[in-house]
C-alpha cells in the first residue's frame, strides 16, 4: 500500500475560538451523530487521559454503530505503541503527552480501524504533571484522508473538569471538521 502524503496542520486559532468554543456545551451528541451520518464518514478514537469520554459521547446515540467503529483507551505508553501504532521513538523523544504523540495516535487509530476519521486525545489531567506536559496541557488530533489537524490546549480545573473539557474540545474540532455551523443559544 502506497503511503499518502498527508498534510499536518494546526487548527487555526480563529476557527478554534470563533467556531469551536462557541458551540461547546451547546452541541449535542445527537447533532454530531447526525453530521457523521450525513457525511457518510466513519470514526474511531484513541484516548489517553480522557479515558474513553470521547467514545462515550460518540456511542451515546441510537444507530451510532453506523459511524462509530471503535476506540482504544491507550492510557499507558505501551498500549499507544503496541495497539495504536505510535512509534516508540516519538514517545521517547517528545513524551506521551505531546503534539507528536496525539498526531501519531489519530493517524494510527484511523489506519488500525480502517475509518475515515481518527481522533485522539492525550495530555496531563493532574494532579501530577506528565513531563514535559504540565497539568492542564492537552493535545487533540484529528486525522482524515486529506490532512491531520491538531490543537494544543491549556485547560484549568479539577482532574475531571480537565478531562471533560478536552473531550468537549475534541468533539468541537470534529464538529468543525464536519462542517457544523454555529449553534444558536
Amino acid at each position: 500500500m502506497a503511503e499518502q502524503n498527508i498534510k499536518v496542520v494546526e487548527v487555526k486559532l480563529e476557527d478554534f475560538f470563533t467556531k469551536v468554543l462557541s458551540v461547546l456545551g451547546k452541541i449535542t451528541d445527537q447533532q454530531i451523530a447526525d453530521l457523521l451520518k450525513q457525511s457518510h464518514k466513519t470514526i474511531s478514537t484513541a484516548e489517553s487521559f480522557t479515558g474513553g469520554l470521547i467514545a462515550s459521547h460518540l456511542s451515546s446515540t441510537p444507530g451510532s454503530s453506523d459511524f462509530f467503529i471503535g476506540s482504544i483507551v491507550c492510557y499507558h505508553s505501551r498500549i499507544k505503541v503496541t495497539q495504536v501504532g505510535v512509534p516508540a521513538a516519538i514517545i521517547s523523544q517528545h513524551g506521551a503527552a505531546s503534539r507528536e504523540t496525539a498526531i501519531a495516535m489519530a493517524e494510527g487509530i484511523k489506519q488500525r480501524f480502517g475509518t475515515d476519521i481518527g481522533i485522539a486525545a492525550t495530555g496531563a489531567a493532574g494532579p501530577l504533571p506528565a513531563p514535559p506536559a504540565p497539568v492542564g496541557k492537552a493535545y487533540i488530533a484529528l486525522a482524515s484522508d486529506r490532512e491531520t489537524e491538531w490543537k494544543e490546549l491549556n485547560l484549568q480545573g479539577t482532574r475531571s473538569e480537565i478531562r471533560e473539557k478536552a473531550a468537549q474540545a475534541a468533539l468541537g474540532i470534529l464538529w468543525l471538521y464536519l462542517g457544523g455551523s454555529e449553534v444558536l443559544s
